[in-house]
């Protein structure tokens, strides 16, 4: 079963994520440290979303070394952020963010990207 992984602590956003998952058949794989973040990348799954205005452990912090490991450097990555951090936006697609959306486009967007995730690189 393919598997998704969230780096989210709001558990609003996991319970949709949860639920547009179960639809398209995905296993979903919550992270809360940094370290769990990364075993649960090294299992292979399509897709990591994160929440970019996360505060402990920062998602700036979880992506740096999501990234700085050479075997997940091309695993999707779909971070989202409220719309007045929209720098968080812009920092985190330099760091390596496939994708970087406000919290509402990323809710609009989320039955498609768990059906074709973006492609990284």
């Amino acid at each position: 079963m393919d598997r998704v992984v969230v780096f989210v602590d709001d558990l609003m956003f996991v319970s949709r994520i949860r639920e547009a998952a179960r639809v398209r058949g995905l296993e979903l794989r919550g992270a809360r440290t940094v370290a769990e973040l990364l075993a649960a990348c090294r299992e292979s799954p399509r897709l990591v979303i994160m929440d970019l205005d996360r505060p402990r452990p920062p998602a700036a912090e979880a992506l740096a070394a999501l990234r700085a490991d050479p075997a997940l450097l091309n695993l999707p990555v779909v971070g989202f952020f409220s719309h007045v951090h929209a720098e968080r936006g812009r920092q985190a697609r330099e760091s390596g963010c496939t994708r970087a959306l406000p919290r509402s486009v990323f809710v609009e967007e989320l039955d498609a990207l768990l059906a074709q995730p973006p492609v990284a690189g």
